[in-house]
């Protein structure tokens, strides 16, 4: 989640995951639950090896490889997470994933009739798009590391709760997001064609919604300091949004 948040430590008693197959469920814990994660993340690494393979330009290998280096970090710095009170439901969570991951495949696939450009071939817009994602994921990943083992990958209410407003969220309430959206455009900046675009389109409309539950939720769990929180910060995009 990113939720302003922040408390006291936690004791970590260690990742635990359940896998549930039809009439089949698995319960994993210690190191054995990284095994879906390290699973993911490999599909994740090999599906845009895929696509940038399938691509006619070079620069979508290093948008790719900025992707993967950002969810190997991503991932790597979730298993510090502390203990969650109370979460948004499982189907909620699942609807933004799929949109995050059809969004993070379209980026890089040409799907029939989306390989229009959208922006001028030209290392210069190509340079722009990879200046910004790099410098996208520098902010998600300064502002993942000021919520340090308050982050959660959903809408949750953490032991201790509490709000946060320094580093990028003295301005911005979701800079992780910020980030996340900052990616896409740099990507499809990178592409320059139609596709990208609307991957952009996709996500944004799915951080989007997220925002609305979140603003919401940290609402009602935070009150007055919340709403005070609101009046002096931006949601995503300083002086806009």
């Amino acid at each position: 989640m990113d939720a302003p948040n922040g408390g006291k430590t936690v004791a970590n008693k260690g990742p635990s995951v359940v896998i549930r197959l039809p009439g089949v469920i698995i319960p994993l814990s210690g190191p054995a639950a990284l095994i879906p994660l390290v699973i993911v993340l490999a599909l994740a690494v090999a599906l845009i090896a895929y696509v940038v393979r399938s691509a006619t330009w070079s620069w979508l290998w290093v948008s790719g490889g900025l992707w993967i280096l950002f969810i190997g970090y991503w991932g790597a710095a979730a298993r510090n997470a502390a203990t969650t009170k109370s979460s948004e439901s499982v189907a909620s969570r699942q609807l933004h994933q799929l949109l995050m991951y059809g969004a993070l495949a379209l980026a890089f696939w040409r799907a029939p009739g989306l390989g229009g450009r959208w922006l001028p071939r030209t290392i210069y817009v190509v340079a722009i798009g990879l200046i910004l994602q790099a410098g996208s994921a520098f902010l998600a990943i300064w502002a993942r590391r000021h919520l340090g083992r308050n982050w959660s990958g959903q809408i949750t209410a953490k032991v201790d709760h509490q709000l946060i407003r320094t580093g990028p969220y003295r301005l911005l309430r979701h800079p992780i997001y910020t980030g996340m959206l900052g990616m896409f455009l740099g990507t499809a900046f990178v592409s320059g064609e139609l596709h990208g675009l609307l991957a952009l389109v996709i996500i944004a409309a799915a951080y989007w919604r997220k925002v609305r539950l979140e603003e919401r939720h940290l609402s009602a769990v935070f009150g007055a300091e919340y709403d005070d929180y609101r009046k002096k910060s931006w949601a995503m995009i300083p002086w806009l949004l």
